[in-house]
């Protein structure tokens, strides 16, 4: 994969939705197989301490980077979050540019293994994650039609 393919969004998600009032609204970009990336500059309602983004809305992006990692190429992976390891390295600054980066490390069978990494403004790491992730169960009934719900690929 040689350029950034833009994945889906949804309306109503708290990292991802793009008609949540009180969301991120990130976008995520696959940048080569199995491997996403997001850029986001988080204003100061995000913030815990003065000047630093709270440790859940962090938790929240790598998440959601891990999960991304893992979705699928051609065919679209919904997965729930079974294990989530954060360490957080550094105060993440609210107000700067911050880069999310998500990788899958491993699939087998419904589970997968994602590494995500968020990363300051200077190069250096803020906090990482490891997660184990498991797809959703088959829902019962007539199959899904995700782009009515809201879920598909919005232009930038």
């Amino acid at each position: 994969m040689s350029e950034r393919a833009k994945q889906p969004n949804s309306r109503n998600c708290f990292v991802c939705g793009l008609e949540n009032p009180v969301g991120l609204r990130l976008a995520f970009y696959a940048v080569a197989p199995d491997e996403v990336v997001s850029e986001i500059v988080l204003p100061a309602h995000y913030q815990g301490y003065p000047g630093v983004v709270h440790g859940g809305i962090v938790a929240s992006m790598l998440d959601e980077i891990v999960g991304r990692a893992a979705m699928g190429g051609e065919e679209t992976r919904f997965m729930m979050t079974a294990r989530l390891q954060i360490r957080y390295r550094k105060p993440v600054p609210i107000e700067q540019p911050l880069r999310l980066m998500g990788k899958l490390v491993q699939r087998r069978g419904k589970v997968s293994e994602a590494r995500g990494e968020l990363w300051l403004p200077d190069g250096s790491l803020g906090a990482e994650a490891d997660a184990l992730l498991v797809d959703l169960p088959e829902m019962p009934g007539e199959p899904v039609d995700w782009e009515s719900l809201g879920w598909k690929v919005y232009p930038d």
